[in-house]
């Protein structure tokens, strides 16, 4: 069925539960489809003009419709309460320890996605809104012992696989939307607020990010990408970005 609606690849550990309430919704709508399209039909068809000249006032007896809309919202209610709500109370209550994730801050701007990682000592350097220029958007003050040592990419996110990410989301102007549609991620990055977002990568390879929110006239173009790898080649990507902040 996941094929038959063009869902995507699944590559994160709660992407087949979302997939199965996007299933459920579908079946749910095919079969209201079905029958309400064909109750019109048979409404048509059998209070035509021809078979009814004369007008009946008495209106319908039978309390079957009342009957069916209960089901329906009988229905819908098990997928609110025994599906939608506890994914979303996962996603919400089960975020795990930043000690066991890889925790990575991400700054949404017209039109990029601003991503920034702890050094190698492991603590986040001080971000100030005082530091932010056209060429910071991050805001991270370097004279910060904790910042010297900072890893700053745009539009390049990089995470080791099997490992939960977290990452603290958050926008220097508008409200702008951070999607990996193989991940089943989403979530608005709206100014002021820092929001955590998280998720287990089982996939190795390269996805996009895009802004999945009209954030303006260069809303097509603000995309970027996750690159999904080993521990081993994670680590390799982190001495390579420090190296470059040395000089070495």
């Amino acid at each position: 069925m996941g094929e038959f609606l063009g869902l995507p690849i699944q590559a994160s550990a709660h992407a087949a539960e979302i997939d199965e309430m996007i299933v459920i919704v579908h079946w749910l709508m095919a079969v209201l489809l079905v029958g309400w399209g064909s109750f019109y039909v048979y409404t048509l068809i059998r209070f035509r003009e021809s078979a009814n000249p004369k007008a009946d006032y008495t209106g319908v007896t039978s309390h079957t419709s009342r009957y069916l809309e209960i089901a329906v919202a009988v229905v819908e209610t098990v997928i609110l309460v025994g599906f939608a709500i506890p994914a979303w109370a996962n996603r919400v209550n089960d975020v795990p320890p930043d000690e066991e994730a890889t925790v990575v801050h991400v700054i949404a701007k017209q039109f990029e996605w601003h991503s920034h990682y702890a050094g190698a000592d492991g603590r986040f350097g001080r971000r100030d809104i005082s530091q932010i220029t056209p060429t910071n958007a991050t805001g991270l003050d370097r004279s910060d012992p904790n910042g010297v040592d900072d890893i700053v990419s745009i539009n390049q996110m990089n995470v080791p696989v099997d490992k939960p990410v977290i990452i603290y989301l958050s926008s220097l102007d508008v409200i702008h939307s951070f999607a990996i549609n193989e991940m089943r991620v989403k979530q608005d990055a709206i100014p002021g607020i820092q929001i955590p977002v998280w998720w287990v990568p089982t996939m190795a390879g390269n996805y996009e990010v895009n802004c999945s929110q009209l954030c303006g006239l260069g809303h097509y173009r603000m995309r970027g990408f996750v690159t999904v790898q080993t521990q081993t080649e994670y680590e390799g990507w982190l001495a390579g970005e420090a190296a470059l902040l040395t000089g070495n």
